[in-house]
C-alpha cells in the first residue's frame, strides 16, 4: 500500500514534469496514482501552502530511488526544525489576532443585543431569551438533564446540533461550559431558551478545535426536555 501511496505523489506532479492528463479512460494504475496524489495534495494544501512542489518531488524521487541526498541528514533536520518554528510563530500571531478580533466583535454584539426586547442579562454577562416557557421542574447545578440544542457562531455558522441529528443528549450540568451551568437551571422542563454566551463563559481564549475560534461569543438554542435525576 505504501508503494502505491508514494506513486500517487509522482502522478500528482505539476506541468513542469509533463504528467499526462488522467481521465476515466486512463489505466487503473494511473487513476489510482492520480487519486492518491490529488487527495493528499488537497488535504495538505493549507498546512504546506509554501511548499515548493518541484523540490518536494525531486527529493521524493531521489529518496525513493535510494540515491544519496544532496543535503546531509543534519542539514535536513535543521532546516525542517527551523521551518516548523517559523510556521508555529506565524500561526501564533494569526491565532492571537483572531482572538482579539473575536473578543471585540463579541463585546459589540452583546452590548447591542442587551437592549433588544425580551433579552435578559445576568450578573455574569450571560444573556438569554425565552422562546417558549414550560411548566415542569427545574434542574439544580448537579442535575443530569436531557436536552435538544443547536450552537451557532455570531456569523450564523452551526457548529453542533442535536436537533439536526434528531438525537437529544443527556448530560450532567457540572460538566458543561459555564454558560450552560448557569443558564439551564433557569429553565423549567418543556422550556426553550436562546442563550447568548460570552467567550469567558464558553470556550475562552483557546476555543474548541477548528469549529469554535478563540474568544468566540456563542448562541445556543436549548430545549430542556426533562430533568433526569
Amino acid at each position: 500500500m505504501k508503494k502505491y501511496l508514494f506513486l500517487g505523489l509522482i502522478c500528482a506532479a505539476t506541468s513542469s514534469f509533463a504528467a499526462p492528463t488522467i481521465t476515466d479512460k486512463s489505466s487503473e494504475r494511473e487513476q489510482v496514482g492520480y487519486s492518491f496524489g490529488y487527495l493528499m495534495g488537497k488535504s495538505n494544501a493549507n498546512a504546506l501552502n509554501n511548499l515548493d512542489i518541484n523540490s518536494f518531488l525531486e527529493g521524493f524521487k531521489t529518496g525513493y530511488a535510494g540515491q544519496d541526498s544532496t543535503l546531509t541528514n543534519e542539514q535536513m533536520a535543521s532546516i525542517l526544525n527551523q521551518y516548523k518554528r517559523k510556521m508555529d510563530a506565524e500561526e501564533l500571531v494569526t491565532f492571537q489576532q483572531s482572538a482579539a478580533e473575536n473578543l471585540k466583535a463579541g463585546s459589540a454584539f452583546l452590548q447591542s443585543n442587551a437592549s433588544k426586547t425580551g433579552i435578559k442579562t445576568t450578573a455574569s454577562g450571560l444573556q438569554y431569551q425565552v422562546l417558549s416557557q414550560g411548566n415542569g421542574k427545574k434542574p439544580t447545578a448537579t442535575s443530569q438533564v436531557e436536552v435538544h440544542y443547536e450552537g451557532r457562531l455570531l456569523d450564523g455558522t452551526v457548529f453542533d446540533s442535536s436537533i439536526a441529528r434528531d438525537e437529544p443528549v443527556t448530560l450532567p450540568l457540572n460538566q458543561v461550559i459555564k454558560g450552560w451551568q448557569e443558564g439551564i437551571p433557569l429553565m423549567s422542563e418543556g422550556s426553550k431558551y436562546r442563550f447568548f454566551i460570552p467567550a469567558n463563559l464558553a470556550y475562552g481564549e483557546v476555543g474548541a478545535g477548528d469549529a469554535i475560534p478563540p474568544n468566540s461569543t456563542l448562541i445556543f438554542d436549548i430545549q430542556l426536555i426533562k430533568v433526569v435525576s
